[in-house]
């Protein structure tokens, strides 16, 4: 992701999560974009998981979305790239600011805005990118939530000249609006559990929804590989 911005080299980076994997996979348009993304991370235990029960891939961590934005920031600052925060509101957005330049000394950040809660025109999106690109940012942090912030960096693609990261509720997190699930309860893949008891209202139908399509895809898809195993070896 250094590497790339450093160079001006556009890409797309997204963190996804039992919830993202489920939606996205379930929209063909948006499931074919997010394939061209240069990556997209297990940003979830139970991601994590279902990577080492079907194909070994023996990951011993996740991919946090906000700890994975840290990290980043921490790089950009020492190889003095510039960075725009996109997403959150107008509030929440500074505070964000305020805590990422008194917790990383020497963080430039070339911009910063809070799109409105509504679908962008397509003139709307072109200025969007335009503004982004005049910055002169290399890495465009877009905390808009699933699957809103993989559309908009999607669409964005061939305008925006840095690398998108898609981040969720980091900036949120970051700017001390919502609280982080304790360090255990991530451990041990219920941070689903701990946002479900800080938002009910709104996360009640998410949750109850996508965790069940996710397990039931998940038993089929290792039921599977265990016929074609039991094929090959007969």
């Amino acid at each position: 992701m250094i590497a790339s911005a450093a160079q001006r080299q556009a890409a797309i980076v997204s963190c996804h999560a039992v919830h993202a994997i489920t939606t996205i996979s379930g929209e063909e348009c948006l499931r074919k974009q997010a394939n061209d993304f240069a990556m997209i991370t297990p940003d979830g235990q139970p991601v994590r998981w279902a990577l080492n029960l079907l194909y070994k891939a023996k990951l011993k961590e996740r991919v946090y979305g906000p700890e994975l934005m840290q990290r980043v920031i921490k790089s950009a600052v020492e190889n003095d790239l510039p960075i725009y925060l996109y997403g959150g509101t107008p509030d929440s957005l500074q505070q964000l600011e305020t805590n990422l330049l008194a917790n990383h000394p020497g963080l430039k950040i070339a911009g910063s805005e809070s799109p409105p809660f509504r679908p962008l025109s397509e003139q709307e999106m072109i200025e969007t990118a335009e503004r982004i690109n005049s910055s002169e940012s290399r890495i465009v942090f877009i905390g808009l939530g699933c699957p809103k912030q993989d559309k908009f960096a999607a669409a964005q693609a061939h305008r925006i000249q840095a690398v998108q990261v898609c981040v969720g509720a980091a900036f949120d997190f970051h700017a001390g609006i919502k609280p982080m699930a304790p360090e255990w309860m991530q451990r041990y893949g219920l941070e689903w559990l701990f946002r479900l008891k800080c938002e009910p209202h709104r996360l009640w139908k998410r949750y109850l929804v996508t965790n069940s399509v996710f397990c039931m895809r998940l038993l089929v898809a290792y039921f599977s590989s265990r016929q074609d195993i039991a094929k090959n070896n007969s």
